[in-house]
């Protein structure tokens, strides 16, 4: 027998699940509570018990993926068979995979959060923790007295190479060079860096 609690959970889920379904196929403006509800089979005012807005949906989906991306950057870095530059590359190759394939996703993950409070501190809680991933493979390339300085640039140049890649202005006919490729000559560049310091 499924408890209320149990219920109550697989509720959360499918509305969550309807509603990042949205957000990948028409944005945030797509995501409404109404529709959600719809989705994922649930009466009208089911989506109201679990969220107390739109925003606060939204959030908690920005949570989530925060959330993945740290488990698998923590994934990358955990196998030390691999050099700390391809652990690096492998983590932004996860960042960007998601900015490519999911572009309203990867621009809520970075969007200021809001909503509730409690949605706000767990979006909060899931973009330190990403961030402390992020930082600690870098800092394993570049050692800790430059891993912030170096983490900047590195983010900034991904978030900017997706951006170029989803806008389709990043095409191998008009730059010769592939996204990927970009990623590999600035980790190529940092790793250069960081041995002749």
């Amino acid at each position: 027998m499924v408890t209320r609690a149990e219920s109550a959970a697989a509720t959360r889920r499918a509305l969550l699940d309807a509603a990042a379904g949205l957000l990948d196929s028409g944005g945030p403006e797509a995501v409404t509570l109404r529709e959600v509800g719809a989705r994922a089979g649930v009466s009208r005012g089911a989506p109201y018990r679990h969220f107390p807005d739109k925003d606060s949906l939204l959030t908690t989906i920005a949570a989530e993926a925060l959330n993945r991306l740290a488990d698998q950057v923590r994934a990358v870095r955990a196998d030390s068979r691999v050099p700390a530059a391809e652990t690096l590359h492998r983590g932004l190759a996860a960042l960007m995979a998601i900015g490519r394939g999911q572009p309203h996703l990867y621009r809520l993950m970075f969007a200021a959060p809001a909503g509730d409070s409690a949605a706000i501190e767990a979006a909060e809680q899931a973009g330190d923790r990403a961030m402390g991933e992020f930082l600690a493979i870098v800092g394993d390339l570049v050692g800790p007295e430059h891993v912030r300085r170096f983490a900047a640039l590195l983010l900034t140049s991904a978030h900017g190479i997706t951006d170029m890649a989803v806008n389709g202005h990043l095409s191998a006919e008009k730059w010769q060079v592939t996204a990927e490729e970009l990623v590999s000559a600035l980790v190529s560049m940092i790793d250069r860096q960081a041995q002749s310091s």
